[in-house]
Order: structure tokens, then sequence, then C-alpha cells
């Protein structure tokens, strides 16, 4: 590791430079509320056995090198948060511990010991999918780095490093048990955060509220979504989707719930309670018929259907709206035993209010707060800011009516995707109401090796420096985790930097500490990634729409192609389809960059390989790797069937489509070589959680349907999400993206031998009917992976992409 310690000197001599204390406006707003909070936190004693505990779990054989210890804030760190790392006072005795962290919580001590496991022994930790932690740099006891006299002290420039969406609860967490929710709960604290959403078990607190307005459990049955898809019941999109819920599930959730917010207290953090938001069974408009109860329109279901569209809004300015929302928070508050008095509500997500009337609009925000305030009169509420991005009805004078509508520090606003879209620059700063910076970066958990580092290193800093800054904050809100795991580790970090980071100084470290070793081409195949995959400047959403995970629903001669012979895997611009009418159902791929620039990367990772194979990080990155270029090499190839096929040309449409089929059965092959590619686990945790027969055939369908269908379909009509969801894991591209697939290209083929038209509908018919089939199928796929990484990407590689990377 001698290697990496020229760099570890210089990233801690920035680090130094930028410990000084940051505030702004925005933390002055929220000042009381982090006075309450310090206050209230769980004694010092138990959040160091809760850290420590972090500690045995994550390096069992080093735990007693450490002591840990909690601090004052006031008198350590100067009234914000802060780590300080020393030699132990007795490392010099004989078994004594010989690197003491010091921190104003639980969080701050392990986000301080990840500190040092990073910059002094060149270790990395990621989630166990993404290739897990790299200790095997850790020095052995009695032999740990020591740091320079006077110690390391770091400061968090701002107060909150907040977690996840709304819908991460159901895209990553819907099938987990308290062992998933424990490594979690080590991980967020490891990175610093201590600000995360705490979903779990609410549907549990919604029985016991509703039952006090006289509403039965049988009552909510259809109110309720799927266990896949509570995200979008709570939020009011749909109902009764992949339900109804057993009692089971209620119960489990709540005792879930308990352990999680158990956790999170004891090691300092400020998990996030949900809040009512106003969305109501429909059956309380017979129980209260003069309230002011709303139906909304159609969420994306086919036909409207009323049996999971079409949800019910009590009016927030309805008296009936705050004696809910006291009643839920005061009903969480006798559950729990206590709160951090953060609450989110989103009632505006993907809902729009019914006039743009500012008083109205007011009025609505007022009465939404007062909700939550009638039950903990020290309630803030966080508000996911994403509908400022995607609304055109919010426009300044309606956007500041809501912001406004609440007591200046008592409202804070999540901006959701600011490393792409940050509304703090139009809006002002939020019009002066305090906000945090968060990175959304994922879509519905699809895999796609994708990053803006250049933004994540930059943007928040930016933010945090700007003139009368409100920003309280930073965040990572992606929709679904585990995933690209380079954005993430820069992404904590920065909730920890004062000035913007040197990304390519960086990122030569991070590949050192995530294989173990600093190899020269290696560096050099990052240095590629760098500039292509994790440069994304074009602005678009990063949606995976992959041919072979998201299969056009369209009739060939819907995709237009330049007149001009091409070479694919040129430059993006090379080669793309062009719709004839913008309405059709064809989503084009995201391309932002030179595949052969990409695949000359791949060569450089597989050429390397053998130093590297027995890195369980270095075979995850080699199989996604290998995964991103033969997924932008079929999207090509799909369109060379489609020209084929205009050309009228049998053999070629015939040969181009069995070396598509191929490739997909090629990739499944390639996925099942590591844990972090297999379609196993989601469906075994899901069946895991039932208590009969019954319960496991409806898990399984719910997770099987959240990555293919998503919503609800008809026999000719397939569903307005269909694979938003989707997944490049093995298991359903070998057994449902392959099949769907084929499918298309027998009817391209039938309409050349027929001279007919294509036959969208029939097409349609039998992908729909391939799809509900699999949704019921029960099938058990592995759970383990099976293969080796390097050999199949080799062989890969020289199948399909050899010719490609010239």
């Amino acid at each position: 590791m001698d290697t990496l310690l020229p760099v570890i000197f210089l990233l801690f001599f920035f680090s130094f430079l930028s410990s000084a204390q940051s505030s702004t406006i925005g933390v002055q707003y929220v000042s009381k509320l982090l006075e309450i909070q310090n206050h209230e936190r769980a004694p010092p004693s138990l959040q160091v056995a809760a850290a420590r505990a972090v500690l045995h779990r994550l390096i069992p054989s080093h735990s007693s090198a450490f002591e840990f210890q909690i601090i004052s804030s006031k008198d350590e760190c100067a009234g914000g948060s802060c780590f300080i790392i020393k030699n132990h006072p007795a490392s010099q005795k004989h078994e004594a511990p010989e690197i003491l962290i010091s921190g104003v919580t639980g969080v701050e001590v392990l986000a301080g010991l990840h500190w040092y496991l990073k910059y002094l022994c060149g270790s990395h930790i990621s989630w166990e999918k993404t290739g897990g932690a790299q200790l095997l740099s850790i020095p052995k006891l009695g032999s740990l780095p020591r740091v320079q006299d006077t110690g390391i002290f770091v400061q968090r420039p701002i107060p909150w490093n907040y977690y996840q969406n709304a819908v991460t609860s159901s895209y990553s967490f819907a099938w987990w048990d308290w062992e998933r929710w424990e490594k979690e709960i080590d991980w967020m604290a490891l990175q610093g955060i201590n600000l995360p959403l705490a979903f779990t078990g609410q549907e549990a607190i919604w029985q016991k509220v509703y039952q006090k307005f006289n509403i039965s459990g049988s009552d909510l049955d259809d109110f309720f979504g799927g266990p896949a898809f509570l995200a979008w019941s709570r939020m009011g999109n749909l109902h009764g989707w992949g339900g109804p819920l057993p009692q089971s599930w209620f119960n489990g959730q709540l005792t879930l719930q308990k352990k999680i917010l158990s956790r999170m207290y004891e090691l300092g953090m400020t998990p996030v309670l949900p809040a009512f938001s106003g969305n109501v069974p429909a059956t309380l408009k017979n129980v209260f018929p003069s309230a002011k109860i709303t139906r909304l329109g159609n969420w994306f279901s086919v036909k409207s259907n009323p049996k999971w569209c079409c949800t019910y809004l009590l009016d927030a300015t309805d008296p009936l709206f705050i004696e809910i929302g006291r009643a839920f928070i005061e009903e969480q508050l006798k559950e729990y035993g206590r709160t951090s008095h953060i609450y989110n509500c989103d009632t505006f997500d993907e809902n729009t209010p019914p006039v743009d009337d500012l008083e109205y609009i007011s009025s609505l925000g007022a009465s939404i707060f007062s909700g939550m305030q009638s039950g903990d009169v020290n309630a803030i509420w966080l508000m996911q800011g994403w509908l400022f991005s995607y609304d055109p009805f919010w426009r300044p004078p309606q956007m500041k009516a809501l912001l406004h509508s609440v007591p200046l520090g008592k409202l804070v606003v999540l901006d959701l995707f600011a490393e792409v879209k940050p509304i703090w620059i139009t809006s002002k700063q939020f019009y002066g109401v305090p906000y945090i910076w968060c990175m959304l970066h994922n879509f519905a958990g699809n895999i796609e090796m994708y990053g803006i580092l250049d933004a994540i290193a930059s943007g928040p800093i930016e933010a945090l420096t700007s003139e009368n800054s409100t920003m309280v904050g930073i965040g990572m809100s992606m929709e679904g985790i585990e995933q690209n795991p380079i954005v993430y580790d820069l992404m904590s970090e920065m909730a920890f930097q004062h000035q913007k980071v040197d990304v390519e100084a960086w990122i030569e470290l991070y590949i050192a500490r995530r294989y173990g070793q600093l190899v020269p081409s290696i560096s050099d195949a990052w240095s590629i990634l760098y500039r292509t995959l994790y440069n994304c400047t074009d602005g678009a959403y990063d949606k995976n729409r992959d041919v072979i995970v998201s299969f056009p629903d369209v009739s060939p001669s819907f995709i237009s192609l330049p007149r001009e012979r091409y070479h694919h895997y040129g430059k993006p611009t090379s080669r793309r389809a062009i719709l004839r009418e913008k309405t059709d159902a064809y989503d084009q791929p995201h391309l932002w960059y030179s595949t052969s620039e990409v695949i000359r990367a791949l060569e450089l990772f597989i050429a390397n390989g053998d130093a590297l194979s027995a890195s369980n990080t270095y075979r995850y990155d080699l199989v996604d790797l290998t995964r991103q270029a033969l997924a932008k090499y079929a999207n090509e190839l799909f369109l060379e069937i489609i020209d084929a096929y205009k050309l009228k040309d049998l053999n070629g449409v015939t040969t181009l489509s069995q070396k598509f089929l191929d490739l997909v059965e090629d990739l499944d092959t390639l996925l099942a070589c590591h844990d972090g590619f297999l379609l196993g686990p989601w469906l075994e945790t899901a069946k895991q959680l039932a208590q009969n027969k019954e319960e496991e055939k409806q898990f399984e369908w719910n997770a099987r349907t959240q990555i293919t269908m998503w919503f609800d379909n008809t026999e000719e009509e397939a569903s307005l999400l269909h694979d938003y969801g989707n997944k490049y894991w093995s298991g359903v591209v070998g057994d449902y993206y392959g099949p769907r697939a084929a499918i298309y290209f027998r009817a391209l083929i039938e309409s050349l031998e027929k001279g007919e038209d294509f036959k969208t509908k029939k097409w349609r018919r039998e992908w729909i009917k391939l799809t509900n089939d699999w949704q019921k199928s029960g099938k058990v796929y592995p759970v383990e992976s099976n293969g080796n990484a390097l050999t199949i990407s080799r062989w890969l590689y020289n199948k399909y992409l050899r010719s490609e990377s010239s």
C-alpha cells in the first residue's frame, strides 16, 4: 500500500484546509430544533455502545484497537457537528487501544472510523451487493497507522445528511428483515447519514388511527397497496394494487419499525417519520359525508380502472384534516415512545391542487402543517421538492404561496434533483426557506453505470457558499440503492467537505481503496469511465430504456432510421432512432458517451483481471462494465434488425435476431457470476416474509410484477408503467426479457414471410400473456452466484465487442 501514501497525505492536507466551520442563514432558522434534538439524544454511554457494536460487526478482529467517545458540540466542535481522530494516550502499552475517535454523536464517531479506515488504512466500504467491504488493507493489531500529534479534526459544514426517497422503501427495502436493516443502518452511520426516512410499518399506525374514526380493518383492504407498492398508495397515487395486506404484514412491519427506530436513536440519528398528507380511504366519505373529499384523477391505470386508480384526497382546509393529522402523530408517539420532530409530507407529489389561487394554496400549506404541529408542538415539515421540478403548475407565485405558508424554520425542502436540475438557483434559495441539496441519481433501482461526479463534487459547495444560502443539509434521494458505488462513496463524503473535491485525485485513491491495490492500467480504465459514464452533462433523466430491459412496444414502421449507413459504436450522435410520432410508446435509450471508449476501459479491466480476480469489488465492477457495454451494443443491434426489416431482408432479420437472442442468453450467464445481479434474492426474501402459502404467492407476485409490468393491463393494452422498474438481473433477463424479444422478432419474420404489415396487436397480446404468466410463475431462482466473472467477461468481449473497440 506504499503507493497510496502520497495521495493519502495530499488528500489529508486538503481536508485540514477545509475543516473550518461553515454555516448558512438556513442553519440559523432551524437552530431551535437542533438544540432540542441535542438535548433529547440518547445518553452518551448508549451511543458509544451502539457504535462499538457496529465496529464489532464490521471488523471484529480490530474492535479492541479503537476507543470511542461522545463529546460536547459546544465545547469541542464550536457548536456544530464534528469528529476527532487521535492516537490513543495509552497506545504504547501492550494490548491497549491504538486510536481514539471522538464525535458529537454515535454517527459522528462512526463517520470518523470510516474516515480513518479510508484515508489511513486504504479500505473501502460499500453495499454487499456492489462488492461489499475491502478491509484486507487494514494492518494487523498493534500496527495501525498513527495520526499526527495534533490529530485529525473534521467538522460538518451543515448539520444534516439526508437519506432515501419516498419510493426507496418499495424499490429497495420492500422485503427486508431486521438482519438486512441492521446492515443498512450500520452503512448509514459509517457514511455519516443522520437524517434518514423511517417509513416502515406506518400502515399499522393507520389501522389504529382509522379505528378512532369508525373505519374497520376490512374497510381498509382496498386502501393500502401490496407490499411492493406501498410507496405509491402512501402518496395517494393508487389504492389496492397488489393487496390486500394480511394482518401478519401489519404486525410484522410495526415490530420491525420499532427495531429500526430504536437503533437509529441509539446512534444519534434523526429519523424522519411520516405525516398525514390528506390521502384517505373511500369509506371516509360515508362516515363523514359533509367532509371536503375529492376524488383525484387517473394515475397511470389502464382505462382509469377504479379498482386501482383515482384515490381520495381530504381537503387540507377541512377541520377533519387537522384531526386526522394530529391523531396520526399522536399514535406514532404512543407506539414509538419518542420522535425527532421532523415529519415528511408530500400532499402535492404528482397530485396538482385543483386551483392556483394563492390564498387557497397558502391555506392548504398552513393546514397541512397545523396537522403536524397539533400533534407535536416542535414539528418541522420536510417536503420533497420534486413537484417544483416537473409540474408547470408551480410557477413562482404559487411556489412562494406554499413555501411561505409555514413559519420560517418550520419547513425544510428537499432539492431532490439538484445534481441535474437545482431548484435552489432558479428559486433564489427557495425564496428564503431552508433546503437540503440532494442527489437523485437513480430511478426505480434500474441498473446503469451512470453519474455526474463533477456536479456531485462541486454542486453542494456552490450552494453552501452562495450568497444568503439557506442550505441546511446534503442528501441522497435515489429511488433505488445498491448500484454505482463510486457515486455514493463520493456523495456521502460531501457531507463533510467545505471545498470542491478534485475528482481525478479522489478517483485515484478510490481505485486503490476499492481493490486493495493500485494497478496503473485500472487507473487508466477509470480515467476513461470518469470522462464517459460518470460525466453525463446532457441534463436528461437517466431512466434506463435499453432495448433488452425495456423492449419497444411499437411497430417498426414508427422507428425512422438515418439514410446514411453507419458504424455502430461511434460517437453518441452517430446513430439514433427517430420516431415519426412523439406519441408512440418508444422511449429511446439514453446514450451520452462514446461507447468505443468504454469498450477500451473494459479491455483494460479484462487485461488486468488475473491480478484482481480475487477481489469481490473488482468482480462486481467487471460484470457491471461488461453488462453496460453489451447493453449498448444490443441497442445498436436492435436498430440493425429494424433496418433489415425495412429493407425486407428476411435473412438479415433472422440472423441478426438470433444474434440478439444469443446475446441476451449470454448476458444472463454473465450476470449470474455475481450476487449483485441475481433475481433470486429479490423473490426469496419476499417469500420469506410470508406466513402461509397464499401470502407467499401474493408476495412473489408483487415482487415479479414491480420489475415487469408494474401496474395493471388488459389483454391487448400493456401497463403504462411497464418496465419502469426493470432490472439487469440473471433470471429475469434470460427467462423474461429474452422470450419477450423473441416474440417481437417472430412477428417481424412472419410479417416478411407473409408480405403483411407488422401485427402490433398480436405481438402485444402475446407479450402481455408472457408477462402475466411469468408474474404467476413459481420457478425458483438461485440466490448465490455461479461462474467465473473474468472468464465469462473475456469470452463475451471476444464474441461481441472486440471489433467494436477500434
